[in-house]
């Protein structure tokens, strides 16, 4: 069975996932994989789906288009080909970085640039941004797969540099113990 990549972008409003996920259901698709999220106003949905041999990823690719244009969503479908990364997470340690503070432009950046020089790979990102210099308002927590060869002193030590040049207060912790903590 082939498999797809379908991303979903537009305006939030109700419905959205209804109607995708009623187009998949008709077409014999299996979803394997969702993420969404609303990022301020806008719909952000990817699903990876495996679709029925007899369905085309252009046939899809228009019965999802036919049914969330109405909605002002933008859809795009492609082939997830088969085949391995070059980034091995079997024997990866799963972290949670955290920083807190003030609001400026490259935050983003300038920490994923450290990570990525470790040969830190992130799995998961959230940012928000309000504004302003009250460091609660605005937080970023990278989800990072930690290889068994990555020097951890060294990337914790970097990455503690480069809140404090930034202002940012950071915190590292392993995901276990991440979510033993903040478990609702």
């Amino acid at each position: 069975m082939e498999k797809a990549v379908i991303s979903i972008l537009g305006p939030d409003r109700p419905g959205i996932i209804a109607a995708a996920t009623r187009i998949l259901f008709d077409d014999g698709c299996n979803i394997e994989n969702v993420s969404q999220t609303t990022l301020q106003t806008e719909f952000s949905g990817i699903f990876i789906v495996s679709i029925p041999e007899e369905l085309t990823i252009e046939a899809l690719n228009r019965h999802l288009e036919s049914a969330l244009g109405p909605l002002d969503q933008h859809v795009y479908v492609k082939p997830l080909l088969p085949g391995t990364t070059s980034f091995n997470t079997a024997d990866c340690e799963r972290f949670v970085i955290a920083t807190r503070g003030p609001d400026q432009k490259g935050l983003v950046a300038r920490i994923t640039e450290v990570i990525s020089r470790h040969g830190v790979n992130v799995t998961n990102l959230q940012a928000i941004f309000k504004g302003g210099d009250k460091p609660v308002d605005n937080v970023m927590i990278y989800e990072v797969d930690v290889p068994p060869d990555a020097d951890q002193s060294a990337l914790y030590s970097d990455l503690r540099q480069r809140a404090a040049d930034l202002g940012l207060t950071i915190s590292i912790q392993h995901r276990r113990i991440f979510e033993a903590i903040n478990r609702v």
